[in-house]
């Protein structure tokens, strides 16, 4: 009876001690996407505005799309080493580094690229310009996260807000800034009734809405079309909604 007892006691130990490893297993993987890295909150990798957000596309879109200006600077989010820094037919320009927490972050369709493979990178640092390279149809930052590694098949990749913190299109974002949530278009707008000035991002930039044309921006903006055409690299007239120009 006293063997008995005593095996049924040990199995129940043991089975305990499995439990607690899954569950430690389980904390480790969760803990490593955090907003948090080694040296602080993760910093928004440029100036300018969101005009995609991941999962849309039918959630093929991977990333977050940061419109602005060409050669805006691209900063690194956290520390990390360059994994990869090369041309591609999608990606343009691109360089991908991989953060604290085994976390590989992408940065596509730069203008140029201003760091190499295996350099160390520290947290703020410049890595390169943002562009239009590669696939895209506007100067813009497209940036991935990806847990552990970067796949083909993206199988690895998570919604970069959750280092940045949630966002919308339309939000303006500044480079280098570590916050909870993004500073919204609206959030610029201040009552009339107090004697605010009504503004709605950047003095440089406009995000097209529906119904706009480049000769109505133009008009309202006081900037000849063939100017804001040259200064966002547009090769026709056709514009779409939250599309970003840069009129200065």
């Amino acid at each position: 009876m006293r063997d008995y007892i005593k095996r049924f006691l040990i199995a129940i130990i043991m089975a305990l001690c499995v439990s607690l490893l899954f569950l430690g297993g389980k904390h480790s993987e969760a803990a490593g996407v955090t907003n948090k890295g080694e040296n602080g909150h993760w910093l928004w990798p440029t100036d300018g505005i969101i005009t995609d957000t991941y999962g849309t596309r039918l959630g093929k879109h991977k990333g977050i799309d940061i419109a602005g200006g060409m050669e805006t600077p691209i900063i690194a989010v956290q520390d990390g080493i360059v994994e990869k820094s090369y041309f591609s037919d999608t990606y343009g320009n691109v360089v991908f580094i991989k953060h604290v927490n085994n976390i590989v972050a992408v940065y596509a369709h730069l203008n140029k690229r201003m760091v190499h493979r295996g350099q160390h990178i520290k947290r703020g640092q410049l890595i390169g310009k943002m562009g239009k390279t590669g696939q895209a149809t506007g100067t813009h930052l497209h940036f991935e996260v990806h847990n552990r590694e970067w796949r083909y098949d993206k199988k690895f990749a998570f919604n970069p807000e959750k280092l940045l913190g949630s966002t919308e299109v339309g939000e303006v974002v500044p480079v280098g800034v570590a916050r909870n949530r993004a500073l919204t278009a609206s959030s610029y707008v201040r009552s009339p009734k107090r004697g605010n000035v009504r503004n709605t991002g950047p003095a440089n930039q406009y995000v097209v809405r529906r119904g706009d044309t480049l000769s109505s921006i133009a008009l309202k903006k006081k900037v000849p079309v063939a100017k804001i055409k040259k200064m966002n690299g547009l090769n026709s007239d056709f514009i779409v909604p939250n599309q970003v120009l840069i009129l200065k």
